[in-house]
């Protein structure tokens, strides 16, 4: 498992670029309005930093367009912090490929195609193969019911722009929709999509491509966890 650290002063920084450009974000363009509030300020500065990806020119996610917010402090920060790393290692455990990432409040996980979540050429159809990944992961979260979840979805650079837009999208719901058909929540999910737009590798190579043919999944400590880990704090 994966911990990243950024420090606070590129953290107030990116965030403070980020509320700027808020309203015009693709992000936020691509949630419909239940969605757009879901999940703001529900994890901190590190973790937007920390997926912000191309957007601050370092390439890599750009998953969290849509968290605003400040990492917990304090002994409410440590228990979150417990709680998210319990949960992080039960995902690594469950699904050894997938790419699992603590970023201070929060864990993003990458599934490409060499990693658990699989589609056909052209399709956005969940196989067996991804159910049984799928499977896992939803027994996870149903373990840790006070998260929220964000789905996103990827695809490489073949093909139009406007095509893959929609394919990722297409991509990011058929993996929300089937998480909740397990029975978790679907009032802890926001999903986005960003086709071509957010590559993490080179999209010149096979190999490239195939990583970019991807959804991230990022999961956040709801405000009810963030409420409760405060009140335990202070008592």
């Amino acid at each position: 498992m994966k911990t990243l650290n950024i420090n606070t002063y590129k953290i107030i920084v990116l965030a403070s670029i980020f509320l700027i450009s808020f309203t015009s974000c693709k992000s936020v363009d691509n949630a419909n309005n239940k969605q757009k509030g879901a999940v703001i300020g529900a994890a901190g500065g590190a973790v937007l930093g920390a997926i912000l990806g191309n957007n601050i020119g370092k390439g890599g996610n750009g998953e969290l367009g849509a968290v605003i917010g400040g990492v917990v402090g304090g002994g409410a920060g440590v228990l979150i912090g417990n709680k998210m790393d319990k949960q992080a290692q039960e995902i690594e455990e469950e699904i050894p490929g997938a790419q699992v990432e603590r970023v201070d409040d929060g864990i993003v996980v990458t599934f490409d195609e060499n990693s658990g979540v699989y589609f056909a050429t052209d399709k956005f159809n969940i196989n067996s193969a991804s159910q049984t990944t799928l499977n896992k992961l939803a027994n996870v979260f149903k373990e840790y019911p006070d998260t929220n979840i964000l789905v996103v979805g990827h695809t490489d650079s073949v093909g139009a722009e406007a095509y893959n837009m929609t394919l990722s999208k297409n991509r990011a719901y058929s993996v929300t929709n089937y998480l909740i058909s397990t029975g978790v929540s679907n009032g802890r999910f926001t999903t986005n999509w960003f086709g071509e737009t957010q590559p993490m590798h080179d999209n010149s190579t096979a190999e490239g491509r195939a990583k970019n043919r991807r959804v991230n999944i990022a999961i956040l400590p709801s405000k009810q966890m963030i409420d409760d880990a405060q009140n335990q704090a202070n008592n």
